[in-house]
């Protein structure tokens, strides 16, 4: 062996040990004899891995629900936004679905308030409806600082409004905006048409039209809503 192989081999010997001894290895010797000609043993069986528990789904009656949407299981505990709770109960006249809820609403304020709010007080009283009377609920329960439901959660909460609205059962259902007419009447579903919901075992008439926001910036817009309105308030009821 020439004298540069055998640096070299005193220097790898020398990182050897000291990496052994970062490690913590404190000798090169074992407890016991080992038989270096024994047939080495197969290697051990992987311990089987726990299953992750399952998921925290949502219950099927509509108070269970309700108070299980404001936990921590929902897309909208992590967004560091005030929810903002949906006064629901079964089998109302009417049910209104927007996208989110507005700037001011809150527990204490409800759903739909401010200029938007007072818009739809005057729709409603025109269809002879009251608020009081409406529910009123959101595919999302909190506003995003940005103002727009995260991509990421979008297909969660679509599911999570369907669900609450099959446990709600309205006579009939009132779509503002886009996202909500895609979240029950699908990608194909378009404003204006009325529509019959068919989603587990309930049937009731449905017309999606433009947001009462929308109404604000182009009030052109208010004759075309009202003649959605009066097709879904025609539409007989089971």
């Amino acid at each position: 062996m020439g004298a540069d192989q055998h640096i070299q081999w005193q220097d790898a010997a020398a990182s050897a040990l000291e990496w052994w001894a970062d490690a913590g290895v404190d000798t090169l010797v074992e407890d016991e004899l080992r038989d270096w000609f024994a047939t080495p043993a197969p290697p051990a069986r992987p311990l089987a891995v726990t299953s992750a528990p399952a998921a925290d789904l949502p219950p099927d009656t509509l108070d269970a629900f309700m108070a299980w949407r404001m936990g921590d299981a929902v897309p909208e505990a992590s967004w560091n936004a005030q929810r903002v709770p949906v006064q629901a109960q079964k089998n109302p006249s009417l049910m209104i679905l927007t996208d989110l809820p507005e700037p001011d609403d809150s527990d204490e304020a409800g759903w739909m308030t401010g200029p938007v709010g007072v818009l739809l007080d005057r729709m409603l009283a025109a269809i002879g409806e009251v608020r009081e009377q409406v529910v009123i609920a959101g595919i999302a329960h909190a506003r995003p600082l940005t103002g727009r439901m995260p991509a990421d959660a979008q297909g969660t909460l679509e599911e999570l409004a369907r669900r609450l609205v099959t446990l709600v059962a309205p006579q009939r259902l009132l779509l503002f905006g886009a996202e909500p007419c895609r979240a029950l009447l699908g990608p194909d579903g378009q404003r204006g048409g009325l529509r019959t919901l068919n989603h587990d075992g309930l049937a009731c008439p449905t017309i999606a039209t433009f947001h009462p926001r929308f109404l604000l910036e182009r009030p052109l817009a208010k004759a075309e809503t009202w003649r959605h309105l009066q097709l879904l308030i025609r539409e007989p009821t089971a």
